[in-house]
């Protein structure tokens, strides 16, 4: 293949991407490529980032490692450990990482990504060298903060998390901050200021994220807001029984008239939120009477305690929350001892791709979640079983609100709203956590389960 060609086929795959055609629409031009100018490293990145796109990790990790062993530029590494950390391979991820900060000692971005690397993999305290050249390398560094509000927030530091949170907004490449709210220099909102003002408090993470902020609007309203909310389509129905909304809308629907639009993980910051004074207004989202009365008769049929299981969280795949997803994750086959604990009747909560896991032999597990398409539908199941046993996903959150008993299987590099090494939780008092002593080891954690539930 000629230069010219070459550069004619690298502009054509440029040219596809950005007209928005499939990743495999360039994947068999890049592979031939690439095969006929091996040693051209331009489009076997293009391929990696293909490959990625469609799904094939190895062999999207196996491209981009060739390009980062014989390029000197940082771009390919940097490239490589986020791949190699979105799959899980923290250790992996993390060395490529410090070589880069080995060869870069003025990026404070880089030395913050290792910290925050490290954090995850030890789920005790951050690297202190790491952490701190982030730290001292520019406060103007977003990553760097991002970093530390995670630590502070692990830490029960609430209000400097907070403060350090805030600095999302700067970034414009931060998923879920959406067009609501600009970028730019960011101040503490004051809720004095909210006094008859319609304020829209937009959803910007997850579904549970979400859960666990709709306790500040009953706040906001006796602050002497008109609260609005733009939340997923999925927790409409739900936040509409929140004490003091206004108007709910789900994101993509035309939203009403207001004066103020926030973030709603500003509600935290806003509110001077510390660990000695959660709001626990518990519960504060609330399930349909008539609707719980029915599964509840539903239910009698099943013997002995009715336990809600939910085994996986949803699964972002190509996104940085993969490894993360995979880690929180437990296989159903890890769960069997819960299907032989006596006098247990299991029930699914359990959505999404993992609910067609096959079961495992001897496990009863009564399956109602074709019924379950919002989180309002959830809550009236919720209601009607005596406890749930969740991983770190929505049903957590949901379950808190509600004030049911819930237990959590937590992952070893917890997420910071679970604190460091407490079997309890400052957010919801119903909440017991139950830790994996090391990364991926989730037998202690269900035999411990298993041995509980015949207790409560």
């Amino acid at each position: 293949m000629t230069a010219p060609l070459y550069d004619a086929v690298l502009q054509l795959a440029q040219d596809m991407g950005a007209a928005g055609l499939p990743a495999g629409a360039m994947t068999a031009i890049l592979s031939r490529t690439v095969a006929a100018r091996p040693g051209e490293d331009a489009a076997r990145a293009m391929l990696a980032g293909c490959l990625w796109a469609e799904g094939a990790r190895d062999a999207a990790i196996a491209q981009m490692g060739e390009v980062a062993q014989r390029r000197a530029e940082p771009e390919a590494r940097h490239a490589l450990a986020q791949m190699l950390l979105a799959c899980g391979a923290q250790a992996e991820g993390e060395a490529v990482l410090a070589w880069l900060g080995a060869r870069m000692p003025a990026n404070a971005n880089l030395h913050a990504a290792r910290a925050g690397v490290l954090l995850r993999i030890v789920a005790t305290a951050a690297d202190p060298q790491a952490l701190a050249a982030a730290r001292t390398l520019g406060d103007a560094a977003i990553g760097a903060r991002l970093v530390r509000s995670r630590h502070c927030l692990l830490d029960g530091d609430l209000e400097a998390g907070w403060a350090q949170m805030a600095w999302r907004l700067r970034d414009p490449g931060q998923p879920g901050i959406g067009a609501r709210q600009p970028h730019g220099p960011v101040e503490r909102p004051d809720p004095a200021d909210w006094r008859g003002r319609t304020v829209l408090f937009h959803g910007e993470a997850g579904h549970g994220d979400m859960i666990q902020l709709l306790r500040y609007v009953p706040m906001a309203r006796a602050a002497g807001a008109e609260v609005v909310l733009e939340v997923q389509p999925a927790l409409v129905r739900l936040a509409r029984s929140v004490p003091g909304v206004g108007a709910v809308v789900g994101w993509g629907e035309a939203v009403p008239a207001h004066d103020v639009a926030l973030p709603m993980f500003h509600l935290p910051w806003a509110f001077r939120t510390v660990l000695g004074a959660i709001p626990r207004p518990i519960p504060y989202v609330a399930a349909d009477p008539a609707e719980v009365a029915a599964w509840r008769a539903r239910l009698s049929g099943l013997p002995g305690l009715k336990v809600g299981l939910a085994w996986a969280g949803e699964k972002r795949a190509g996104t940085v929350f993969e490894g993360m997803d995979a880690a929180r994750s437990v296989p159903l086959a890890v769960l069997a001892p819960l299907g032989g604990v006596p006098g247990v009747s299991l029930v699914s909560l359990q959505l999404g791709e993992a609910a067609a896991q096959a079961r495992p032999e001897g496990m009863v597990l009564h399956d109602w979640t074709g019924e379950l398409y919002d989180f309002a539908a959830t809550a009236t199941l919720m209601q009607a079983l005596d406890l749930v046993i969740t991983v770190d996903t929505a049903c957590v959150h949901l379950a808190g609100a509600l004030g049911r008993p819930v237990w959590l299987l937590n992952r070893h590099d917890t997420c910071w709203r679970w604190l460091r090494e407490r079997a309890d939780s400052p957010w919801y008092p119903s909440l017991r956590i139950f830790r994996q002593d090391a990364p991926g080891e989730w037998g202690a954690v269900v035999e411990e389960v298993s041995k509980e539930v015949v207790l409560f």
